[in-house]
């Protein structure tokens, strides 16, 4: 039962979710493994035929080293940045690759979004700013994705400024 004094949850304005972009799926990575398997144990094992025996094992090993690069990666993945607005708040929640999670909660009329833009590449950075504090946001995102971003979160800021709107039926 609700009581008349409770207030009601806020609508929310924007909502995203920014994880990093992984070009590799698994299956793609399952396939350049066995590609990169073959080709070493190809080449390892016509060194070994010609006698360069030390030869195989460094073909191993640089297997084994892409291996751990893609596993690193995969990994790093799993951070992601997820960002809300409603009319009274916004709230940057980063979440790093191994779980740490670093949250900000902002009144969105005094927020402002700067971007360093670079003349040839686009937008480089976003940073949330107020009161003097600059939060970094969007890292991991492409120029064409942070531009896209902000001008959704900008668009959202705006419509916090401007208050909740009432809708009049007669």
């Amino acid at each position: 039962m609700s009581r008349d004094n409770d207030s009601a949850p806020e609508p929310t304005i924007f909502s995203a979710v920014l994880t990093p972009h992984r070009s590799l799926s698994h299956k793609g990575f399952f396939a350049l493994m066995l590609v990169a398997g073959g080709a070493s144990l190809v080449m390892g094992t016509t060194f070994l035929l010609a006698g360069a025996w030390p030869v195989f094992g460094f073909c191993g090993l640089d297997v084994l080293l892409l291996y751990l690069a893609f596993k690193v990666s995969y990994r790093r993945a799993r951070a992601y940045e997820q960002v809300t607005v409603t009319p009274s708040e916004l709230t940057v929640r980063q979440v790093s690759h191994r779980g740490r999670i670093s949250e900000w909660t902002l009144n969105p009329v005094w927020v402002r979004l700067d971007r360093d833009v670079h003349a040839e590449f686009g937008v480089e950075r976003l940073f949330l700013v107020s009161h003097g504090r600059r939060l970094s946001i969007a890292s991991f995102l492409g120029a064409k994705e942070k531009e896209s971003f902000a001008l959704a979160l900008s668009t959202a800021l705006g419509a916090a400024r401007r208050g909740p709107t009432r809708t009049v039926f007669e």
